[in-house]
């Protein structure tokens, strides 16, 4: 069923900020690890258009807000070299868990607006939660996107940031093998989560409690 245009606006534009976000926290998170090759790539922005995809980041995710109320995507990939970074395997963890981490952050900067906003009775538990102000859409679409992202990025399978943790931290002989099978895992994988809805049991319990908290 189509979605109302507004909402389908204000999901969009938080998904991209969201994401601009997460990519750029990669970037200066491999940067800080001794590889510049995101600054060189102009990745360590706030601007999302260096990190649009075009399938990815607009045309996958406004379809699904469209005809499926729900909105799923990617951003363009930020490339490092691990020959650059002064501790390998730190290096690609750091990288990997700065982009969920800085959805953490964001989340926390959208709950931290919200409960300022129901403590000074400025807006109701029931408009934040029901998408009836833009205000409150938006703060509410926030925090919803954010704890996504960051619970869904962190689960370890390819191409995840998990995946990428999960390597570094197996010894090395494992984490070869886990590397080498990561095509056909992913494959795998990702039929697994979208059959089963078991990022949904992963999310939901968290998304639930927080917004407990606003009460």
């Amino acid at each position: 069923m189509p979605q109302n245009p507004g909402i389908i606006i204000i999901w969009f534009v938080v998904f991209l900020l969201s994401l601009t976000v997460h990519e750029c926290a990669h970037a200066w998170a491999a940067e800080r690890s001794g590889d510049p090759t995101g600054r060189y790539l102009g990745r360590i922005t706030l601007n999302p258009i260096p990190h649009i995809d075009i399938l990815g980041t607009i045309v996958l995710p406004l379809v699904m807000m469209i005809y499926a109320g729900w909105m799923f995507g990617w951003a363009k990939p930020v490339p490092f070299n691990s020959l650059n970074l002064r501790d390998r395997k730190m290096g690609e963890i750091l990288i990997a868990l700065a982009g969920p981490l800085s959805n953490v952050l964001l989340a926390t900067g959208f709950f931290t607006v919200t409960k300022v906003l129901l403590s000074n009775e400025s807006a109701s538990a029931s408009t934040l939660g029901g998408f009836a102000d833009p205000v409150g859409a938006t703060l509410s679409i926030g925090l919803q996107t954010n704890i996504v992202l960051a619970i869904f990025n962190l689960i370890p399978i390819p191409p995840l940031d998990g995946h990428h943790i999960l390597r570094n931290l197996l010894p090395d002989s494992l984490g070869e093998k886990f590397a080498e099978a990561s095509p056909w895992l992913g494959l795998i994988g990702m039929a697994f989560l979208l059959s089963t809805g078991f990022a949904g049991q992963l999310i939901n319990p968290v998304m639930q409690t927080v917004f407990s908290w606003l009460r």
